[in-house]
């Protein structure tokens, strides 16, 4: 057996009273007690492998709480039958605390349509999963003005009246590459604006500090107003200018103070998932379960 360093040690005994305590709790609600945050994994960091393969990888490591691909639990569905998707997770005493994802709802254009269509079986399927809420990155990628947001709201709120039914939540992702929404400051406005119960704001930490928003923006946000946060780090290199989401780092081994960004959401009211979410295609392709323990280590350090 490989030896591990002080590092990982103390980032393994850290593991063990969150694993207890979410091996304790059957929802969301109840693993985010008392302002807890916990681990859970975004499924895009384990893409390399069908949701059978991830999500028992994961949960031989030890992980309690994640966030589906819902068209990956699709495809599983298609061979195993309706509703094996959700079988298969309470039988693996995972808890799913988000849905991953709906692109192109924001900005009008030639793909919106399709997305829509495409929105209203993936709120059906995370209703199935459990899912409360359905992530919505920014990706619009054309120029725009100032007039061009009282269609957002418009298109936000259209999304947002069909997940109702289903009683899930739409997050709007603010991307450090979007046209429209790529900051945090911006993301509050827009989804302020548009006061709709079933539309909140999150934050993924990556976006953050790798693109326009400032550290002091974490004071704009509201008492409970971040709804889900997604974890990793930013990248040290390649260059700012140039690198991707493929290169986002493990948390701990880039360059944005995690700790810090932490504790102001933990001020702002924050509790619930950090979830990974990384694009890299060597993690991709890395055993979920090695994958699941990395992410244990790496990220229960900065959030007990």
């Amino acid at each position: 057996m490989n030896s591990i360093n002080r590092r990982e040690f103390m980032a393994l005994s850290a593991t063990v009273p969150i694993l207890a305590a979410a091996a304790g709790g059957s929802n969301l609600a109840r693993g985010a007690q008392d302002g807890a945050w916990f681990v859970s994994m975004h499924e895009i960091s384990s893409a390399g492998f069908d949701f059978r393969t991830a999500m028992e990888g994961w949960a031989r490591a030890g992980i309690k709480y994640v966030e589906p691909d819902l068209v990956k639990a699709r495809e599983f569905e298609a061979e195993a039958g309706k509703g094996s998707a959700k079988r298969l997770l309470n039988d693996l005493g995972l808890t799913v605390v988000s849905s991953s994802n709906q692109l192109f709802l924001d900005e009008s254009g030639p793909r919106r349509a399709a997305a829509i269509e495409d929105l209203k079986w993936k709120v059906e399927m995370a209703e199935s999963l459990g899912a409360d809420r359905l992530v919505m990155p920014s990706a619009a990628s054309e120029p725009h003005t100032q007039q061009d947001y009282d269609q957002v709201y418009e298109n936000l709120r259209e999304a947002a009246d069909i997940a109702r039914p289903h009683k899930v939540t739409m997050m709007l992702e603010f991307t450090r590459n979007s046209k429209l929404v790529s900051t945090l400051r911006t993301s509050l406005q827009v989804v302020r604006s548009i006061d709709h119960p079933n539309l909140r704001a999150m934050l993924d930490i990556y976006h953050f500090w790798a693109g326009m928003s400032k550290f002091e923006d974490l004071e704009e946000i509201r008492q409970g107003e971040i709804h889900h946060v997604h974890f990793a780090d930013t990248p040290a290199q390649p260059s700012y200018e140039v690198f991707a989401q493929k290169d986002r780092a493990w948390p701990g081994e880039g360059i944005a103070p995690l700790a810090r960004i932490v504790a102001a959401l933990k001020a702002k009211g924050y509790s619930g998932p950090a979830s990974l979410e990384l694009f890299d295609p060597v993690v991709q392709n890395t055993d979920p379960y090695e994958v699941g323990a990395k992410a244990l280590r790496t990220i229960t350090p900065y959030i007990v």
